[in-house]
């Protein structure tokens, strides 16, 4: 496994306002939802690539306030149809494990194949924060796992919107995909079945995909603002709202329970996502309805 993550120097996220008038970054940048959505995509409609090897997989991204490289260089971007970001957290070494028990590849040559049969791009994303020991950790984590998005935003609670739209600010510009795809670390997740929804034919170009737990889509023009909520789901619901997309509401990515058709699988509405997820991946995994013949598992 590499010793460090590369490094990525882009441009501040002060510039994120400007960049979202483009047409390529209001035609891919956005992912998740209006109050209650928890897991979403946006679209640009186009074939499934598979991706080359790169060394090493997991990244770092820079804000470079200085508008150049800063010495760090610039990478092409990575070619999927999907770039899923798993968001976590420093206290959330319990959730990646089990994800890397169940549903998600633990070792490179996994993610590889994961890649190659779905068309989707996996990584962990956490921020940063001042706490020395809590940083020496997560490198330990990155060096042994490789697959981490590490951004340059401090890791709280309340900073999740801002959080958010720099992830898809450096997934945009890592990634050449027709989908940005955002996660928790705490759902029961079927990558192969997702692959599948995100490879339908759509007529609308501009597709935002999610699941409304609770409310409706709100499309009152009154509404459209980019600004900036306490909540980022509500943040990116009003930013997708603005951009005009066109929304579906895909129930099967927030099922309360395993089915035949489920993608993500939530204990709703005990708890926002799995109530004490670690356990409970581990328990939905032994099931053959959860797992079935999925080539996702620690071993795929």
């Amino acid at each position: 496994m590499p010793k460090s993550a590369r490094v990525f120097h882009t441009s501040p996220l002060s510039r994120l306002r400007r960049l979202a008038s483009t047409s390529a970054f209001s035609l891919a940048c956005f992912v998740l939802g209006i109050t209650g959505i928890l897991f979403g995509v946006i679209s640009v409609s186009r074939p499934v690539r598979k991706c080359p090897d790169l060394e090493p997989r997991s990244v770092s991204v820079v804000w470079d306030h200085g508008g150049g490289t800063g010495g760090g260089g610039t990478m092409e971007r990575r070619k999927v149809m999907a770039f899923v970001g798993i968001q976590t957290g420093f206290g959330s070494f319990g959730r990646r494990r089990s994800i890397r028990r169940t549903w998600l590849p633990s070792h490179r040559q996994g993610l590889l194949r994961l890649e190659e049969a779905t068309g989707l791009a996996f990584r962990f994303v956490v921020g940063k924060t001042k706490d020395k020991s809590k940083m020496a950790a997560l490198q330990l984590e990155v060096n042994e796992y490789d697959d981490f998005m590490l951004l340059d935003i401090e890791e709280e609670y309340s900073n999740l919107p801002h959080k958010t739209l720099a992830f898809f600010k450096a997934a945009f510009a890592l990634y050449d995909s027709d989908f940005y795809v955002k996660a928790d670390d705490d759902i029961y997740l079927r990558p192969d079945r997702l692959s599948l929804l995100l490879a339908k034919d759509r007529q609308n170009p501009q597709t935002y995909l999610g699941c409304m737990k609770k409310g409706p889509v709100f499309t009152d023009p009154k509404l459209k603002c980019f600004r900036m909520f306490s909540n980022e789901d509500v943040t990116i619901g009003a930013w997708m709202l603005a951009m005009n997309v066109n929304h579906e509401n895909v129930h099967s990515l927030c099922e309360p329970d395993c089915t035949p058709s489920s993608i993500a699988v939530w204990d709703i509405p005990k708890c926002s996502g799995l109530c004490n997820p670690e356990v409970k991946m581990l328990e939905l995994h032994k099931r053959e309805i959860c797992s079935g013949d999925s080539a996702t598992t620690n071993g795929g």
